[in-house]
């Protein structure tokens, strides 16, 4: 059988608060102008958020080594796919666009 790790009820609701002021953060950025940072700032604050979620909620930060190496190659796939997509994102002006 696997041992079970549970974390306090105050874990939790910290978590979940620092989730909240996030929240609240992403949303205070997103009125704030900060150029091509704001992209970056959001992106950070939204792999800060996934990451409480994968290790409190999702219980991973007491799990064995295999489980951890699956999220860390989930994690790499997530950043493969944002690279890939942003490669083509900030390309599209280097070709002319047909008829125009």
């Amino acid at each position: 059988m696997m041992e079970q790790h549970t974390a306090s009820k105050y874990t939790y609701y910290r978590v979940w608060g620092i989730l909240i002021a996030l929240l609240l953060i992403t949303a205070g950025v997103a009125y704030i102008n900060l150029g091509p940072l704001n992209i970056v700032v959001s992106l950070t604050i939204a792999v800060g958020k996934a990451l409480l979620i994968i290790l409190f909620f999702m219980h991973v930060r007491d799990s064995r080594p295999l489980i951890w190496i699956f999220v860390g190659l989930g994690f790499f796939w997530l950043v493969i796919l944002l690279s890939l997509t942003m490669s083509d994102y900030l390309t599209r002006s280097w070709l002319p666009i047909a008829g125009w």
